[in-house]
């Protein structure tokens, strides 16, 4: 009996576990290497890749919408279309706002390049002693100035030109995917949840489409309606601070709201050299700056979190490194597109399982077992 009881276990069980974390293993270095090969391959496609992804991020925003237009009696077609078209109204009408009083402010611009450039010269004199212990190390080194060559390359005005056809040809792609994924939603929801097949699979994904689209267009909402509010003071005060165009620095205010810690840093600096093109004093000239920096210590401190609550808090190395990133495979909107796609990915990843690296070092699991939920 003792030595029955002393004899080891069959290895059964560690061949299974040894062929999991092999597999696993096997998973782990092809997710690396798609992730190292998925910006080469998002940046040389973008042509394909970027009016796809926006139109999916368009078209789950204005998916509760065209739910809500159903419900008045209203075909899915139609009530995908103005859907489509209310939110596209808007977004038009914020634009406007913008661009028409902005091509008015570019005629005082050389005015205000003039006046900023002397008040950057009064500050350089002021600090002249350290241009002087420059100029001396300069010496000292044997630095001697190179010649500068500058290359020619197009203007703006051909640059517009040639721009313009793809860009249209890309906003007219993105708009028609985004009606059509708009449209075949109730399809789709249909299709998954009718799947005699798969079964609790069909349930699943369908509860997970429907939990992503709540979340990401409820949060859109919300960071909406505080933007609007931002837009709405900055441009009481711009108007109560003598600025021209006020709409026009409320409606940027609001947009660049959308944009987290860059988006106030780009209006701030825009303030301030707007400021310090029209003020008198380098004072008067920081005042719109400092008065939106408050604004926004309060917006994004007070008012933000206790309207968005932990549901939605993201982490913000996170945010930094989704902007930095999109920015840099499709520029700036990539960098508008950052937080929708950061949204879909967080709530992906809270439904299928985030992998469990740290743990699969030490002998774990890559992904846990988790029991099915309840649908």
């Amino acid at each position: 009996m003792d030595k029955q009881s002393e004899t080891p276990p069959e290895p059964v069980h560690d061949r299974a576990e040894q062929q999991v974390r092999m597999l696993s293993a096997i998973m782990l270095l092809l997710a690396v290497g798609v992730l190292l090969a998925l910006p080469f391959v998002l940046m040389i496609g973008s042509v394909v890749f970027l009016p796809l992804t926006a139109a999916l991020i368009l078209s789950i925003l204005v998916s509760p919408l065209a739910d809500q237009l159903s419900r008045l009696s209203l075909p899915n077609a139609l009530a995908s279309f103005l859907a489509l078209v209310l939110a596209l109204g808007l977004f038009g009408v914020l634009l406007s706002a913008i661009m028409q009083p902005m091509v008015e402010t570019f005629d005082q611009l050389p005015s205000m390049t003039q006046k900023v450039t002397q008040r950057l010269s009064q500050l350089r004199g002021n600090l002249g002693w350290l241009n002087d212990i420059s100029a001396t190390l300069d010496r000292l080194g044997g630095h001697n100035k190179a010649r500068e060559v500058v290359l020619a390359g197009p203007n703006v005005v051909e640059q517009f030109v040639f721009a313009t056809p793809a860009v249209v040809i890309e906003v007219l792609v993105t708009v028609l995917m985004s009606f059509f994924m708009i449209e075949s939603r109730v399809r789709m929801r249909e299709r998954l949840l009718h799947d005699r097949i798969h079964g609790y699979a069909g349930l699943k994904a369908a509860r997970v489409l429907r939990e992503v689209q709540d979340l990401v267009a409820s949060y859109m909402a919300t960071v909406g309606l505080i933007n609007l509010g931002v837009g709405a003071i900055v441009t009481l005060g711009a108007a109560a601070l003598g600025l021209d165009a006020p709409l026009m620095w409320g409606a940027l205010a609001a947009m660049l709201n959308f944009l987290p810690y860059l988006g106030p840093l780009v209006m701030m600096v825009l303030l301030a050299l707007f400021g310090l093109g029209n003020a008198d004093t380098v004072f008067e000239g920081l005042v719109p700056a400092l008065l939106y920096l408050g604004l926004h210590a309060v917006e994004a401190n007070l008012v933000t979190p206790a309207v968005l609550g932990r549901r939605f808090t993201l982490n913000p190395v996170m945010i930094l490194a989704a902007i930095s990133f999109f920015y840099w495979i499709w520029g700036v909107t990539g960098a508008l597109l950052a937080m929708p796609m950061l949204l879909v990915l967080t709530a992906l990843f809270h439904h299928v399982g985030q992998p469990n690296l740290i743990g699969f070092i030490f002998g774990e699991p890559l992904f846990p077992e988790s029991e099915p939920e309840e649908i």
